[in-house]
Parts: C-alpha cells; sequence; structure tokens
C-alpha cells in the first residue's frame, strides 16, 4: 500500500488506468478506499485477458508500461518510483516539507522523549528523512509506567513514514516469516518483550547487516538490501531484551509520564509534519559520522542501559561485582584497586548470602568475562577479613592474587544502578 492520494470520490487526475508489465506478470494501479475516507495506490496482479477485454488490444500493446522487474530504494525528499526500468517497491513520501510557524509542540514531544540527549534525537531523525540507508542504533523507549508517550512517538512516526514503518507485536518479529517487515524503514515493536539470547542476536545482526532473507509463506528465500532500523518500546524496563555487557548497539531511554495527558496530541503533532520537516532540513546535524552506526557508544549511553545490562549478568557475576565495589568503598586510601585471591571471593560472596563452592565458575567470571590474570607466583597482598560483627579490615594474606578496579567495574555497568536517571 502507498501514501494516501486523495478523498474518496473525487475525481482522478490524468489517466485513469495504469497498467504495467514487471518482467513477466502484470499488475494494474488501484486506489484502495480506506476506513479514514482516504484513498490508497497499491499495485495488484492483474491478467492480460482482463486489459484487453477491458481496453481492447491497442491499448494493451500500446499503453501498457514495460519494465524489468522490481527493486528496493528508498528515499523521501529525492523519491524515484520507476528507477532504471524498475518499479520501486519503497513506497512514496506523502509529506512535504513546508516552511510556516516552528513545530513547537512537536519539538516540546521531542524533549520529552530524549531529555538531555535532544540534539542526538532530532539527528536520529534527520537521519531517517535524509540518508535512510545509513545504519543506526536500535532506540528502546522503556517506562513501567503508563501515559508516556511511547505509542503516540511510534504512531507520529507511522503518520510520517506511512507504509514505509511496521508496527509489530513479539509474534511478528518471532515468525519464520518476515516479508512484512524486513522491506521497511522502520520496525518498531510495541510491548516488546524478547528476553532470549537468540531474540537479542537477531536484533543485533540486522541492525549491521546490508543484506536479509527475504522469507513468505510458499515462496523461496530472496536475498535483498537491508536498511531496517529497529523501535522497541516496553513496559518492562530491566529484562525486555537481552544485552550483554559489550553491547554498543542499543539506545535506551526511559521515558517519564507526561506531564499534561492530551487526548489530541497525535492529532496535533500531525499537523505540525511539514513544518517539522522544513526544520529538520535547515537543522544542521549536531554530530558526526564516527561509527558504522552513525554515533559513538558514549553518545548514546544513558543509565537506563547500564541498569539493563545490569539485570541481564548472571546474578553470581552481578553479586561478586557489587560485593566488591563494597569494599572498594571502603577502604581507607583513594586507590580504587582490590586484590583478592579465588578463596577471598568466595567469602566475599558468602557475605552476602550466596554460598558458591564452584571456584571454576567464579574463575571463568574473573578471566573470561572480567579479563583478569591472577600473579604468576604466591606473593603478598593486602586482603580484607570481616569481623564477627560484619565490619571490614585489611589485614596481609599471601597467594596468587587478582588486581580488580573500581574502574573496570565501572566501565563493566555494574554501578549504573545507582546513577541518576538521564
Amino acid at each position: 500500500m502507498e501514501a494516501k492520494t486523495r478523498k474518496s470520490g473525487e475525481a482522478r487526475s490524468g489517466k485513469e488506468y495504469v497498467y504495467y508489465r514487471i518482467g513477466t506478470q502484470y499488475f494494474k494501479e488501484v486506489m484502495q478506499p480506506l476506513i479514514s475516507g482516504d484513498e490508497s495506490k497499491r499495485l495488484v496482479p492483474w491478467s492480460v485477458e482482463a486489459i484487453k477485454l477491458d481496453h481492447g488490444k491497442d491499448f494493451f500493446e500500446n499503453e501498457v508500461k514495460k519494465l524489468d522487474g522490481f527493486c528496493l530504494i528508498p528515499g523521501h525528499m529525492d523519491y524515484q518510483r520507476i528507477f532504471q526500468k524498475f518499479y520501486n517497491r519503497y513506497h512514496p513520501f506523502s509529506h512535504a516539507a513546508s516552511r510556516g510557524k516552528e513545530p513547537v509542540r512537536t519539538l516540546l514531544f521531542l524533549n520529552h522523549i530524549f531529555g538531555s540527549q535532544l540534539k542526538l534525537g532530532i539527528d536520529y531523525l534527520k537521519l531517517l528523512l535524509l540518508k535512510p540507508v545509513q545504519q543506526l542504533p536500535i532506540l528502546c523507549l522503556v517506562s513501567s509506567e503508563r501515559a508516556t508517550g511511547k505509542s503516540t512517538f511510534l504512531n507520529w512516526l507511522k503518520a510520517i513514514y506511512g507504509e514505509n514503518m511496521t508496527i509489530n507485536s513479539n509474534e511478528n518479529f518471532q515468525s519464520a516469516f518476515n516479508a512484512d517487515w524486513v522491506t521497511k524503514l522502520i520496525i518498531a515493536v510495541e510491548d516488546a518483550l524478547l528476553n532470549k539470547r537468540e531474540d537479542s542476536e537477531r536484533f543485533k545482526n540486522l541492525s549491521t547487516a546490508k543484506y536479509s532473507k527475504l522469507e513468505s509463506k510458499g515462496v523461496d528465500r530472496m536475498e535483498i538490501e537491508f536498511f531496517g532500523k529497529f523501535i522497541l518500546c516496553s513496559n518492562n524496563e530491566d529484562n525486555f531484551i537481552y544485552v550483554d555487557k559489550q553491547e554498543v548497539r542499543y539506545w535506551v531511554r526511559k521515558i517519564p509520564v507526561l506531564e499534561s495527558c492530551e487526548t489530541d496530541i497525535l492529532a496535533k503533532l500531525e499537523e505540525e509534519i511539514s513544518c517539522f520537516l522544513s526544520f529538520l532540513l535547515e537543522q544542521p546535524f549536531s554530530t558526526e559520522k564516527k561509527t558504522r552506526m552513525w554515533f559513538t557508544p558514549k553518545e548514546i549511553y544513558t543509565p537506563a542501559l547500564g541498569r539493563l545490562k545490569a539485570a541481564n549478568q548472571n546474578k553470581l557475576e552481578n553479586e561478586l561485582a557489587q560485593a566488591a565495589i563494597t569494599i572498594i568503598d571502603n577502604m581507607e586510601d583513594d586507590s580504587g584497586v582490590l586484590q583478592f585471591c579465588l578463596s577471598d571471593a568466595q567469602s566475599l560472596l558468602k557475605s552476602r548470602g550466596i554460598r558458591s563452592n564452584d571456584s571454576l565458575a567464579i574463575k571463568r567470571i574473573l578471566q573470561n568475562e572480567w579479563g583478569l590474570k591472577p600473579q604468576s607466583n604466591s606473593i603478598r597482598y593486602t586482603k580484607w577479613q570481616f569481623s564477627s560483627d560484619g565490619t571490614i579490615y585489611f589485614t596481609q594474606g599471601k597467594g596468587r592474587y587478582y588486581t580488580l578496579t573500581k574502574k573496570l567495574l565501572e566501565n563493566l555497568h555494574f554501578s549504573d544502578a545507582l546513577m541518576p536517571v538521564m
């Protein structure tokens, strides 16, 4: 389905009938009525016999446009329906930029969504409009509260990009068939709960993929160029999707409750689309491309992402990290350095009510996840002990100890649960 063109019942302009032979198949452009009273242009299969019967042989031979096949070339301000004798399946952009009043309501709403990262949000929207093939981070809008505007944001983007955007459920995305979304510019998932590791891997791989496989029921798989951007909305802040510690492809924003509950907020945003497009075209980028996803991990980092990562960690790992931070914070010096052996780590976990005799599991965390290496020889180090009242004191120990810094734990985002919300 394509962009809305006119109200139902209005006269058609130009030729009333447009037919195409694309490859070896025949199609007719039709105007499909919508519930809203508008009409939308669609391309539907049509038979040779029907064309000849309706219009005659001369019309069939002279008026049917002949093309070599289909293509998928995204574009908005420079859209082309016919591209080098190929029919472009990307849908026309139905809006035109128009100078007028400032899009005040839209900018207020975007400030609500992006907060202190508003300039990045404007750049993100400008990239969608002008550079649709540019890879972008997976934008996640989360909040356990209602009436935050997450759904309004998706519906507003849908009003702008029409059939080039789809809003899916979890089941849509988890289906083996993807023909309804793999060709779209924006692929949104509302009420996202995709916390299996394979779901996350699929998102990550597609977010940086140049090609994907289009799969339809009863049709052979076909490789296509992929340029989709993912937006996930969820009321589950901590585990709507699995994210590991090193992941840099997610931009997670916690959205506050709207200050005023306007029932017609979407209609007001739609009224400003044309002047907002003009604003985007005139507004210079505040960032420049520094990574394959344009933004750097540091630019799009938020405490909400840190908490999501922390919530996804192995419980043993998370407890060990939080306990180590507690020890470091109680040290007399400000070095932020902790030395300990495996037996010390087990004692530390025991102090938090976790009994772990699995020294191999602790060693995997220290060496594989945190990248630490023990001393090659058994030497003296400063170790901690717990007194009978639970207080911590330091003494001298000897062993092949590990050296852990608070900075490393912060880089692994274990301390983010204590950080303020952006």
